[in-house]
C-alpha cells in the first residue's frame, strides 16, 4: 500500500449529511482494507457519526458545509477530521441526568483512547476548527478486491 493515502468530502450542514459522511468514510476505508464488520469499523462509524452530528448541530447555521478528511500514513496511523467554519470550540458539558445531548465529545474521546488514539481540536486559518481523531491502523496491508476478499 502507498505510504500516504487521503480522501475528502464536503457536505452541507444538514442532518442527512451525517449518514452520507459515515457512508463515505466507511466505503473509503473498505477500499483501503478495513472490513466493514470489524470492531474497528464500528468504532470509526460511531466516531464519524458524532463528529458529523456536532458539525451539523452545534454550528448554529454559521457553517453552511463541513468537510471530512481521511488520511492514512504508512499503514500505521489513521486520521479522520471534520472541519467546519464555526469559530467556537467544542465544550465538555456536565453530564446531567436529564440532559439529552452534549456527550458526543466524551464518547469520541473515550473511543479514541480505547483504540490507542487521541482526539485533537485545532483552529483553521479561516476562523473555524477541525476536530480530528488519530488512531493506530492495524489492518493488513494486502489490497482488497472488488468482492471484498483480500488478495494473497
Amino acid at each position: 500500500m502507498a505510504d500516504h493515502l487521503e480522501a475528502s468530502v464536503t457536505l452541507p450542514s444538514e442532518p442527512a449529511s451525517v449518514s452520507a459522511a459515515r457512508t463515505y468514510v466507511l466505503s473509503t476505508l473498505a477500499e483501503w482494507g478495513l472490513q466493514p464488520t470489524t470492531d474497528a469499523a464500528e468504532t470509526v462509524r460511531l466516531i464519524v457519526s458524532e463528529l458529523a452530528t456536532n458539525a451539523v448541530q452545534h454550528t448554529f447555521g454559521q457553517s453552511p458545509t463541513f468537510t471530512v478528511d481521511i488520511e492514512l500514513d504508512r499503514d500505521e496511523q489513521l486520521r479522520i477530521g471534520v472541519t467546519d467554519s464555526h469559530p467556537r470550540f467544542p465544550k465538555r458539558l456536565p453530564a446531567a441526568v436529564q440532559q439529552d445531548n452534549g456527550r458526543g465529545m466524551v464518547i469520541i474521546r473515550w473511543l479514541a483512547a480505547e483504540s490507542g488514539g487521541r482526539l485533537r481540536v485545532r483552529p483553521t486559518r479561516e476562523g473555524g476548527k477541525t476536530v480530528s481523531i488519530e488512531l493506530p491502523w492495524t489492518v493488513p496491508a494486502e489490497p482488497v478486491t472488488a468482492a471484498g476478499q483480500q488478495e494473497p
